[in-house]
């Protein structure tokens, strides 16, 4: 019975930081293609008529 446990926190660790890992990087990829995204904005702003 503990050695079942003990695999299930070592799974359940291993699960968490692969998953920390890949919301890192997600929220990495997110953030940069938003600041080109309004950069773009803001270059493009001069060229608005109304």
């Amino acid at each position: 019975m503990d050695e079942k446990v003990f695999k299930m926190m070592g799974r359940s660790g291993a699960l968490s930081v692969t998953i920390g890992v890949i919301a890192i990087v997600f929220g990495l990829a997110s953030g940069v293609l938003l600041l080109i995204s309004g950069g773009r904005l803001l270059a493009g702003k001069s060229k608005i008529l109304f």
